[in-house]
């Protein structure tokens, strides 16, 4: 029983000793990190690529919204229930292919501004020695404030296409 004792307090004492020199090196590697944080949704809000996507998607659903309205109107005038109901299945193939193509073309412009933007958070965090950039909603406290700059890089994004 004694040696047991013995054991468990080297055992014990070896922990103690091993999660001190692991505290002590993880305090001093992370002082040596250069932390930012943003504000995504500022600076998703400042891009002009999604504003321009906005007017779109939203041209976009006037456009469906008199498709459907045609569609609708174009049912009722018809009187023959096999017309009808044939019309009904045209018009539906039709709109989910709209739906479709527009999701594709959506879905893909999206993925575009986020490599976008997270290009532009990259050369920012390299620009000025970052180390890591974390999104402001999840820091309680610390790290440099990058919004600003970013928001001013990602307006510009697409000024630059249109030159191009």
């Amino acid at each position: 029983m004694n040696k047991n004792l013995k054991l468990f307090a080297v055992v014990a004492a070896a922990f103690a000793i091993g999660m001190s020199v692991n505290n002590s090196a993880l305090s001093d590697s992370l002082g040596k990190y250069k932390v930012a944080v943003v504000d995504i949704q500022q600076v998703v809000a400042s891009s002009s690529q999604v504003n321009d996507l906005k007017k779109e998607n939203q041209a976009k659903a006037e456009e469906i919204m008199s498709f459907i309205e045609k569609a609708r109107k174009d049912v009722a005038a018809t009187k023959d229930a096999n017309k009808k109901k044939s019309l009904e299945e045209k018009y539906t193939k039709e709109l989910n292919q709209k739906r479709e193509a527009y999701g594709s073309v959506y879905n893909a412009k999206m993925q575009e501004i986020q490599l976008n933007i997270l290009n532009a958070v990259r050369e920012q965090a390299n620009a000025n020695g970052y180390d890591l950039v974390i999104a402001k909603d999840v820091v309680l406290y610390g790290g440099e404030d990058i919004t600003a700059p970013l928001k001013s890089s990602v307006a510009a994004i697409k000024n630059t296409k249109k030159k191009k």
